[in-house]
C-alpha cells in the first residue's frame, strides 16, 4: 500500500470464487483496480449465500493482489441466515461480524449487491464515505430484473404476483420506509447506465443515480489471446453470441435466421438453463455451434474474428460487459432496441439496433456481406472503448467523484492524500 493509498471496503453478496458471475466479476475488476493503484481494500461476501444457491463443497481458492484482504461470512444457520436477511432486510446473523470489521476504519465503504449480505440495513453500518453501485434493479425489483412474472418486460408494478410467479416469498421489509430510511447513510448512488438511472427514477426511487463506466481490466490486454484452431470456426465467417443461455437473453429470436444456407455461421459461447430449448431451435443446422463455456483468452480470439457479436436480449439489460469485450476488440454488436443498448450505439457508432427479426436479418446478412462497412464500425467501437470504457478513464472519473464527495462533506484530510495521490 503506497503511503497515501486509501482504504477501501467492498461490500457484495458474491465474490469470487463464491460467485455466478455477472456483478461479482465487476467487482472484482474494481477490487484488483484498486490493489494495483496501491490502495487496501477489505472485501465483505457471503459463503451462506453462495451455498444456498449451489449446495456442495466451497469452490477452489482464488489468489487476490497483494493489499487484497477477504472475509468470507458463514454460519451454522446456513440459508437460514440469508433467508433472514431477505425477509427482514437486515443481517441478523452476521451483523455484529460485519459492524467489527467497518469500524476498524476506512476512507470509503463501497455496498454493490447487498441483497443476502446485508440488505438495506447494512447501508447504515461503518463511517465513511458511502457508495452504492446498482448493477441490477434490487433497489426497485425483488427480483432484481424487471422481468414480470418471469414473461415480459416490467411497465409498472405487480411486485407480490410476480414473486408469487417466481416462486419466491415476497420480502417483509419492502411494505415499509426502511430502504429510504437507509438509503439517507449513502453518499452517491452509481449505475453502469443512464437507462438504469432513468428506469430507477420511473420505478419510484427517491435518491439520485448517476454513471461511472464499467471498464475492462487493462492487465487483460497484455495476455495474448488465444489462437483459433481451424476446427472452431470450420474456416467460414461468423457470428458470436455470448452469456448465459436463458429465455430473457433472446436468443431464440436469432437461432432461426442461421437455418438454411447463409454466408456466415453462428458461434454459441455459453451454457445454461435453456441450452435444450435453443440446440432444439436450431435443430441440428450446421451452421449454428455450441461451444459451451469458453477461456477468457479463447473469448477474446472468437470476438476478435468475429463478424459481430449479436445482443438480442429481451429483458433490461443494465449494461453488458459482452459489449465492452467485442468493443475492446474491434468487434461491432447487433442489439436489440432495449435497455442502454440504444444510448450505447449512439454513443459509439460500434453496430446496428433492430426491433424486429426482419430487421436482425437484414443487419446479419449486411454486415455479412459488406467487409468495409463492419470494418469502419468495428473501429468505430474499437475507439470508443478507448476513450469510453478503458481501466483509466473509469478509474479517473471514480475518484473525481469520490474527491468531489470528501470535498462535500469537509474532509480535507482525505481530499489532500487524494490530491497527493
Amino acid at each position: 500500500m503506497k503511503a497515501n493509498g486509501l482504504r477501501f471496503a467492498i461490500i457484495t453478496t458474491f465474490y469470487p470464487p463464491y460467485h455466478f458471475g455477472g456483478d461479482a466479476y465487476a467487482v472484482r475488476r474494481l477490487v484488483h483496480a484498486l490493489a494495483y493503484r496501491g490502495h487496501h481494500v477489505d472485501v465483505i461476501h457471503d459463503a451462506d449465500a453462495y451455498h444456498m444457491l449451489n449446495p456442495g463443497d466451497d469452490p477452489a481458492p482464488v489468489q487476490e493482489p497483494e493489499g487484497v484482504r477477504v472475509h468470507t461470512l458463514r454460519s451454522k444457520a446456513g440459508s437460514w441466515s440469508c433467508l433472514a436477511t431477505h425477509q427482514l432486510g437486515r443481517p441478523l446473523v452476521h451483523g455484529r461480524r460485519i459492524k467489527e470489521i467497518l469500524n476498524r476504519g476506512f476512507d470509503v465503504i463501497h455496498f454493490h449487491n447487498i441483497s443476502l449480505v446485508g440488505g438495506p440495513g447494512i447501508l447504515a453500518y461503518g463511517n465513511a464515505i458511502k457508495l452504492y453501485t446498482a448493477h441490477e434493479h434490487w433497489l426497485v425489483c425483488p427480483t432484481h430484473v424487471l422481468w414480470r412474472h418471469n414473461r415480459e418486460v416490467c411497465d409498472g408494478r405487480q411486485c407480490l404476483r410476480c414473486v408469487l410467479n417466481y416462486r419466491r416469498p415476497p420480502q417483509l421489509w419492502r411494505a415499509g420506509s426502511l430502504l429510504e430510511r437507509s438509503a439517507r447513510h449513502v453518499d452517491a448512488f452509481l449505475t453502469l447506465s443512464q437507462f438504469c438511472v432513468e428506469k430507477h427514477k420511473a420505478f419510484g426511487f427517491s435518491r439520485p443515480l448517476q454513471v461511472v463506466p464499467p471498464f475492462l481490466p487493462d492487465v487483460e490486454r497484455t495476455r495474448p489471446p488465444a489462437p483459433l484452431a481451424p476446427e472452431d470456426t470450420n474456416g467460414r465467417p461468423y457470428f458470436l453470441f455470448v452469456g448465459r443461455l436463458e429465455k430473457i437473453k433472446g436468443l431464440q429470436d436469432a437461432i432461426p435466421l442461421f437455418r438454411g444456407e447463409g454466408l456466415a455461421d453462428l458461434l454459441i459461447a455459453g451454457t445454461g438453463a435453456y441450452e435444450a430449448e435453443l440446440r432444439a431451435l436450431a435443430d441440428d443446422s450446421p451452421r449454428v455451434r455450441f461451444l459451451g463455456q469458453q477461456p477468457a483468452e479463447k473469448l477474446r480470439s472468437l470476438y476478435r474474428n468475429a463478424v459481430a457479436a449479436v445482443m438480442p436480449s429481451i429483458c433490461y439489460e443494465v449494461f453488458p460487459m459482452v459489449v465492452l469485450e467485442a468493443f475492446r476488440e474491434a468487434t461491432p454488436i447487433i442489439a436489440r432496441r432495449l435497455g442502454p443498448f440504444p444510448d450505447i450505439i449512439d454513443d459509439s457508432g460500434g453496430g446496428f439496433l433492430f426491433d424486429t427479426t426482419e430487421e436482425l436479418k437484414a443487419a446479419i446478412e449486411l454486415l455479412a456481406s459488406d467487409a468495409r462497412l463492419r470494418n469502419r464500425l468495428g473501429e468505430a467501437a474499437g475507439r470508443s472503448f478507448e476513450a469510453r470504457w478503458s481501466e483509466d478513464v473509469a478509474m479517473g472519473e471514480y475518484f473525481r467523484l469520490i474527491q468531489s464527495l470528501a470535498e462535500r462533506n469537509g474532509n480535507d484530510e482525505l481530499v489532500w492524500r487524494l490530491v497527493r495521490g
